[in-house]
């Protein structure tokens, strides 16, 4: 009798792919610019296989990008073009020129995909750590997504680390690796959620 798996609600395959996807790296340091009726999303990675991975999502949504150097030394530069699709975000996401997330901010799988493709790593054999960016606005509503999709953790300050959000626990650990599913080809050995 074959074994079959049930669709999460809340994992990778329980929608298409879309544009608004990309919500998953503003959740972390990923920034938002608008331009007339259109905006562009950009993100700052510390490796080459993160880049890659953001490019090719990107790609599946449609959004051409351009990867560069950044102007921190060793990381690069990951930018959508403006796109029209992407003016929700920027309109859901900056007061003013102020990133600041949307009433209602949620994770799903695909979202969460791009947040841990962009910032997460394993923290020892029990945990993983997705980092965040520098807004403290941020931080609690990504605290309160993931409590919300089952996947409990530890905020961490500055002084502790962070801003980061670990995960920690065998359980919590293969639904985060279930809801953002296979690893990338370019992911490094055990650098990915499995």
């Amino acid at each position: 009798m074959p074994v079959t798996r049930q669709l999460s609600l809340f994992g990778l395959e329980s929608r298409p792919v879309s544009p608004l996807d990309l919500e998953g790296l503003l959740a972390g340091a990923g920034q938002v610019v608008r331009m007339g009726g259109t905006a562009r999303v950009s993100v700052v990675v510390d490796a080459a296989w993160r880049a890659e991975v953001i490019r090719d999502e990107c790609a599946q949504r449609g959004l051409p990008t351009t990867v560069e150097p950044s102007t921190v030394e060793g990381h690069l530069g990951v930018r959508t073009a403006y796109a029209a699709a992407l003016a929700p975000l920027g309109t859901a996401w900056l007061r003013g020129a102020v990133k600041y997330p949307p009433a209602g901010f949620a994770l799903d799988g695909r979202r969460l995909r791009l947040l841990v493709a962009a910032a997460g790593s394993p923290d020892g054999t029990q945990a993983f750590t997705v980092a965040l960016g520098t807004d403290e606005a941020v931080w609690k509503a990504v605290d309160r997504a993931l409590v919300t999709v089952g996947l409990r953790g530890e905020l961490l300050g500055p002084r502790a680390g962070g801003p980061a959000y670990r995960i920690v626990g065998r359980r919590r650990l293969r639904w985060l690796a279930e809801m953002v599913g296979e690893p990338p080809p370019q992911a490094p050995a055990g650098g990915w959620p499995v």
